[in-house]
């Protein structure tokens, strides 16, 4: 298995809110069909001849989230590499390379946003053939996108000289910014320019050796980032000092501007979107004979041209055209379809602000499950906690606030102080303030349990954590 997929899982979850948000970016989400995003990239390379097992780049906080997508569409990694800071793509990539040349001296990456959509995975699985062929030769390849219109959201390669019998395929004259209109206009009229994916196959071999020649700090701190990591479980974390010393830089910028070998295989009838807005989204989606795309329990009367997502509660639509509208359990958009892109600017209100919002959902997930918060006033709060088949929550206390757990589904076991305690539906215990206690499900279905906190502070911040399956002890 000679191409190493490398998935790369940032994202700071600004552009798809409210459902996308900083600890729940969109490639986690099913936008465009019944798996998430970052599922549909690692299912599309089972189209790809020769691949090896994916290498996963993300970061602490959203480890569990991957692996647990993952895992549930049967792919296993070769790494799951946790990034102590964003330092964009060319030092990821670098990593990658690295630990792929130590299965496969003459690996090949192939380096792919997990946030993107693709509808024909025929056609992108036919490209990767084209760009692992050219790559073999050094050619460090990135996949362009034949323009359907003047885009002035993505950045331009200007293609150059045909490689010999590649169809498809051009050296690469330059690379172009993103144009404004009238730019843009002129690309699409005279031809030869193709949309700049972020995708890209490179011989890993030859990717080290340009960055060595041109961006040389980010080779070196990589490797110190690799060689002084740390294996947890299934995870490995990056020396942070080293990482964090290493230049923030794109592949692009680094390395693919500057090379002499850059190429590119270009595509049309890929299908591709790096879906940047909820106007792009609404752009590929099923529309009806008045151009509403409508998702979950929507009515609409009189509406045109109009996206609408109801995830939690049914949204009545009436007399409205050219608007998208996305309902959460939390928070609700609604913005001119041609606006849509500023919502980034109400997520840098909810920043400043410090709320919630733009980082978690009212479900949060967690290595064992998730909990949800239902209702809170002065010195009290209800969750509802949902915890997988044969996992558990840390060994913990907390100093300001007591629980109540009652059992509405499931088998509960309850390590509360001394005492150990089975739980089946509609019984309960209390854990007093102070006392260290453990939730675990032994059960084979899962454990769906209502907590009703109360105290002086009810902040997720107020546990000490005594022992811990997923590496969380202070």
């Amino acid at each position: 298995m000679n191409i190493h997929p490398v998935i790369l899982c940032g994202g700071s979850g600004t552009r798809l809110w409210p459902m996308s948000r900083g600890g729940y970016p969109k490639q986690y989400l099913k936008l465009t069909g019944e798996h998430t995003l970052v599922q549909q990239t690692a299912l599309r390379l089972r189209g790809v001849a020769d691949v090896a097992a994916p290498i996963v780049i993300t970061n602490a906080e959203q480890r569990f989230l991957v692996a647990e997508q993952l895992r549930s569409i049967d792919v296993k990694p070769s790494s799951i590499v946790l990034e102590p800071v964003g330092r964009n793509t060319a030092p990821a990539v670098a990593v990658a390379a690295l630990l792929a040349l130590q299965a496969t001296p003459d690996a090949l990456l192939l380096v792919l946003p997990s946030d993107h959509v693709i509808l024909d995975d025929a056609v992108f699985g036919k490209l990767a053939t084209i760009a692992a062929n050219i790559a073999k030769d050094s050619y460090l390849v990135t996949f362009g996108i034949e323009p359907t219109e003047p885009h002035t959201g993505y950045g331009y390669i200007r293609s150059g000289e045909a490689l010999a019998a590649d169809d498809g395929a051009y050296l690469v004259e330059r690379f172009v910014e993103k144009p404004d209109s009238a730019t843009a206009g002129r690309f699409l009229e005279e031809g030869g320019y193709y949309w700049n994916s972020g995708m890209f196959m490179l011989k890993a071999s030859a990717y080290l050796e340009e960055l060595r020649r041109h961006e040389p700090e980010i080779l070196r701190q990589a490797e110190l980032a690799v060689e002084a990591g740390k294996r947890d479980a299934d995870f490995l974390r990056l020396d942070a000092e080293a990482f964090s010393a290493s230049p923030n830089v794109s592949i692009d910028y680094a390395v693919m501007e500057k090379t002499e070998r850059a190429a590119v295989v270009t595509a049309a009838g890929l299908g591709w979107n790096d879906i940047g807005s909820w106007t792009a989204l609404a752009d590929i989606a099923a529309a009806d004979d008045n151009g509403n795309a409508l998702f979950g329990d929507v009515l609409v009367e009189d509406a045109s041209n109009t996206y609408v997502r109801a995830e939690h509660r049914m949204v009545a639509v009436v007399g409205v055209q050219d608007l998208v509208i996305v309902e959460t359990a939390d928070a609700i958009l609604v913005s001119r379809r041609d606006r849509a892109q500023d919502v980034k600017k109400i997520v840098e209100q909810l920043n400043r602000s410090g709320r919630h919002e733009s980082v978690t959902h009212r479900r949060v997930f967690r290595p064992w499950g998730s909990y949800e918060g239902i209702d809170q006033g002065d010195r009290f709060q209800v969750k509802r906690i949902v915890v997988k088949p044969g996992s558990s929550l840390s060994l913990q206390m907390h100093h300001h606030r007591a629980e109540h757990w009652i059992v509405v589904r499931g088998t509960a076991k309850v390590f509360n102080g001394d005492q150990v305690l089975l739980l089946s539906e509609n019984q309960s215990t209390y854990i007093p303030l102070g006392v260290t206690h453990r939730l675990e499900n032994p059960g084979k279905i899962p454990l769906e349990l209502i907590e009703v906190q109360s105290g002086s502070y009810l902040g997720e911040d107020d546990i000490v954590r005594f022992e811990d399956h997923y590496g969380r002890v202070q």
